[in-house]
Parts: C-alpha cells; structure tokens; sequence
C-alpha cells in the first residue's frame, strides 16, 4: 500500500510530502507523521468500528456484512474503484461485455444472497460454440492431442476430503501430512489422478507449476468447492454478464466510508485499537478504529509504513507469488468460435510451459478473444503483451490459422497471485502460525492468502471471521 513521492507531492505539496513519504523508512520521520496526523482537522478524522484495507473481494464483502452486523467500516482503496481482480471490459461498438478477471462463481447459498442483496440476476456460465484445437504457442503448430476424460475425479474428491474445507481456511492437521508438502505431481502419481491433471491446470489458472508446487495449493485452488460445481455444471455468473455491476452497487451502497485512490502512509496498533493515516485525493485523512482487517496481499512490501512486529514480519516475510495476466485481444482470420487451447506434445500431462499463454477463448463478440497468461513469478507487463502477441502471431507463421493480431483492446496484471511458502514451511507448521495472527495486534486478514483464489470462497472464509471482527 506504498506511495510514490510523486504522487505525495500531487495530494500533499512538496513539504508535507517529504515527511510523510520517509515515514516508511525510518524512526525520526515516523514521530514526524504521529506528530502531523495529531495536527488532522477534526473533520478528516474518521471514526469508525473497522477499518478495512484492500477493496477487492474480500474487503468490500468485510465492509459490507459489518454493517449488517451494525458495525461501522471504511475501506482504503488504492485503485480508483472496489473489486480487485473483477474486471469487465466494455466494447464500445457493440455494447458488449466481457469479464476477464473474475469469469464465474458457485452455486452457493451465500453467494445467491451476496449478489440477491444488490439486485443482480445470476445465470448458468455459458459457452460459446466451437470444438478446441490444440497448439504449441511455442511453435504455433498444432498438436495431436485428445483431452483425457477427468475419470479420476472422484477419488480425487474423496482424497481431499480428508483434509476438510481447506479451500476457504487453510487450517492444515499437526504435524501436516507429507504428501500435502510434496509436489502435486507425487500426489498425481501416488494416487493415479493422471485423468484430472489438464483440468486442474485449466481451472487453476495463474498457479503457475502446479506439477512443481507443493500438493496444498492444488487441492486449495482445486477444492471441495470448486469441485462440487464442476461435477453439478453449476457454476454461474451474473445475467448481465457483468460481474463488476457487483462492486458498482457495493461502492453505492458504502457510500462515503469507501476512499479510493487512497494510500496507508500509516499504521499505529494498541491497546485502545488503531490509527491508520492514509492519504486520498482530497488530502490527509485520520481513521481511528477498534479493529483492522487487511485483506491485500500479505507481502512485506504491502506492509509499509505499518508498525509490523517481528512475529508478523517473521511470517508474511516467507511468501513468494505466481503471476496471472489476462486480457481481451482483437484478431481477424480465427474461425468463427474456435477456442485454442496451449499445449505441449513433449510435457508431463501435456501442459504447456510457463510463462505463457493459456489459450484463446471467443467471447460471443466477433473479433474479440479471451486470453490468459501465467507464469511461476511476476513479470514486467510490457514483457507479457509482447509475449503474448509474438505467441498470437507464431500461429499464422507456421500456417496453422491465418490470425492477425490487431490490439488488446484492455489488459490487467493479476499479480501478485497465489502466494505460497516452501515445503519446508509447509510442513514446519507456517499455516498454524499464519491462522493464529487473526486478532493479533486488534487486526484480522482475509484474503485469497487466507482463503483461496476464488471470490465464492473468500466470502466463505471471511464470514468465519466476522463474528470475531465485529464483536
């Protein structure tokens, strides 16, 4: 939750900005911002029961049940509107949309009330038309490949059963089970689940090296819940298809207790609860609250300016991340509703390399495809749209389909993304340690860090919090 020094001198002036912007990084210039935060007008001060940092999923969820609990909330958004990784893009020519962030959503009694709340429809996800063909991105030639039926899944399912909903709470058995710190492809192997290998890739998109990653983070991302929907066909997405009208109606409904385009410079923890001095676009504003929940992402580097002790440095200081990009192209020469998946003829499972792309995806607009990128650590983002256009292009020098690529007409960088620790931490007990910061220093996190990437699980996770948050 940093902020440029550019920035600071636009919301601040130059004075000002040098004190606050070294708060982050030494002693004397953190008594210099306690010192201007107690010279805040009363009027830019905000009193409230929580303060919540991070307006995407988790964090505009937490704001909104706090007040059907009778709690007050306000929420520090650095973008310039709430839904995190939701995005939809909207054509200008036709009226058409497409959600290239958060695509789908579970048949899920909560999530019925969540979107029923604001007055929005769900429907069956759709498809649209077309059989896939199978092609090397890193050669543009197709690839003889038939996809295997998911037989395996349902001893797959039985499997992680055992370990209960650890896709909305990682909250691991002690000592935590080998085969859960070993690679993916041991579990694979171990128990035959050869069959469920490409879905699991293709669902747990930005995951990374799923084969190479511990088995946690599969069975997470992969979990009972998605797995329920995936067996019942149910997962759904708004009528309108457009997920963001979600966080459209939230932002409505919080009203003044959301500040967008808004930075932490600042956070005191005590006793008598916290001090979060955050910077908006109408200056310096003071939020004094009982409680904190943060739900960006645990990195150290979100943590600036924050007053982290050495047993919360300790434990968010072991993640590391994956990074997912998406984005809607526009190509010509593409058959009509074609989809093209990546694939490797010379892989594990057939799964393609990364970083790379995903595949293509038509989106029922003529022209317009989907497309997803992920690769194991994050990128530079110019280095991803020049990939992703060399992989497009690649198709029509090896004469398997005639595409040209036009422009991505909106592109996103999803990253941080899945965050995970090493083995070792794994099976030394860091999920134990992580659970058990909750309440610690009056401060509370949910987040898909916490939960799982997947927003119907992230509600899930968050509403076994709430009752301690607004307590």
């Amino acid at each position: 939750m940093g902020i440029t020094r550019k920035r600071m001198l636009t919301l601040m002036g130059a004075t000002a900005a040098g004190s606050v912007a070294a708060s982050v990084t030494s002693p004397a210039a953190a008594r210099a911002v306690t010192g201007l935060a107690a010279g805040i007008p009363d009027a830019h001060v905000l009193r409230r029961d929580v303060c919540v940092i991070g307006g995407g999923s988790a964090g505009t969820y937490v704001a909104v049940r706090l007040g059907d609990l009778g709690r007050s909330a306000v929420v520090v958004e650095a973008k310039d509107r709430l839904g995190g990784h939701t995005e939809t893009y909207h054509d200008p020519a036709t009226g058409g949309t497409v959600d290239i962030g958060v695509v789908v959503v579970e048949d899920d009694p909560l999530v019925h009330r969540h979107f029923g709340r604001f007055g929005l429809e769900l429907t069956a996800l759709g498809g649209f038309g077309g059989d896939p063909a199978f092609v090397d991105f890193r050669t543009g030639r197709p690839v003889a490949y038939t996809p295997p039926a998911p037989t395996a899944l349902p001893t797959y399912a039985d499997l992680i059963s055992r370990y209960g909903p650890i896709d909305t709470v990682i909250d691991l058995p002690d000592p935590v089970p080998h085969e859960l710190a070993a690679p993916f492809a041991d579990f694979v192997q171990k128990y035959d689940l050869g069959s469920v290998v490409p879905l699991v890739f293709n669902y747990g998109q930005g995951v990374g090296d799923l084969l190479g990653l511990p088995a946690l983070y599969a069975i997470n991302l992969f979990g009972q819940g998605v797995l329920r929907n995936i067996m019942a066909r149910s997962f759904l997405t708004t009528a309108a298809h457009d997920n963001s009208l979600l966080y459209e109606r939230a932002t409505a409904h919080l009203g003044d207790d959301v500040l967008l385009e808004s930075h932490v410079l600042r956070v005191d923890r005590s006793g008598r609860g916290v001090r979060v001095l955050v910077a908006t676009p109408e200056g310096l504003r003071l939020v004094v609250a009982r409680k904190l929940v943060v739900t960006c992402p645990p990195l150290l580097r979100n943590f600036a300016g924050f007053d982290l002790d050495a047993t919360e440095r300790s434990v968010f200081g072991q993640f590391v991340s994956g990074a997912y990009y998406t984005g809607v192209a526009r190509l010509s020469g593409l058959p009509e509703g074609l989809s093209i998946e990546n694939v490797a003829a010379d892989t594990p499972y057939n799964l393609p390399p990364l970083p790379g792309l995903y595949g293509l995806n038509p989106t029922g607009i003529p022209g317009l495809y989907n497309v997803k990128y992920g690769s194991p650590k994050p990128l530079p983002e110019a280095q991803v749209r020049r990939d992703i256009r060399a992989g497009i292009e690649r198709l029509a020098r090896a004469g398997t389909y005639p595409v040209r690529f036009e422009e991505l007409e909106v592109f996103a960088g999803h990253a941080p993304f899945e965050l995970h620790v090493s083995p070792e931490a794994i099976a030394g007990g860091f999920y134990r340690r992580l659970n058990a910061l909750q309440g610690h220093n009056n401060t509370y996190y949910s987040s898909a860090a916490f939960h799982s990437h997947n927003s119907s699980r992230i509600w899930a996770g968050a509403e076994t919090l709430l009752p301690s948050i607004a307590a």
